[in-house]
This record gives structure tokens, C-alpha cells and sequence, in this order.
């Protein structure tokens, strides 16, 4: 694994009432979420990111608005309902 270092103002820190932990938490999670959405990272990949199990990352897309789920047109997500 590669790790980077990001540098945040203490006073960010006090401002958002986070300690170093919850930013680290944060920032890892959110590089995660974005190579989801726009890196299409897989799921397993940005779980490992953010340090969560895939489930828990699945979790974190829904309560974020982000669907795992993917259907070019409405005739592709019937096809996969009715599949279901």
C-alpha cells in the first residue's frame, strides 16, 4: 500500500471539533468516495481506502446518495427487476 500525507491546519481541526484520528478517518474516506464515483475504483479497492468492509463501504455510498447500482436506460433496470 502507498501512503500519502496530508497536512491540515490545527486550527481546522478546532474548528471542526475533530482530532487528528477523525480527519485521518475522514480524508480516507472521502479519496475513497471519490475514486468510486469518478475513478470508477471497484468497491473492494475503495473499501481497503477507507478502511471499512465492503459492506460497511456499501453503507457508506447509500448514506452519501450513491448507488452501487448502474442501468444505462429504464428498460436495462425492469430487465434486472424482473431477473431479480
Amino acid at each position: 500500500m502507498c501512503q500519502i500525507a496530508v497536512q491540515i491546519p490545527e486550527a481546522v481541526l478546532y474548528d471542526t471539533h475533530m482530532t487528528a484520528i477523525q480527519a485521518n478517518d475522514y480524508v480516507r474516506k472521502l479519496i475513497a468516495l471519490d475514486y468510486y464515483t469518478r475513478q470508477h475504483v471497484s468497491i473492494g479497492y475503495c473499501a481497503q481506502i477507507a478502511q471499512m468492509t465492503e459492506e460497511d463501504f456499501i453503507r457508506f455510498l447509500s448514506e452519501n446518495n450513491i448507488s452501487i447500482f448502474s442501468f444505462d436506460d429504464k428498460d436495462e433496470f425492469l430487465d434486472e427487476m424482473r431477473n431479480a
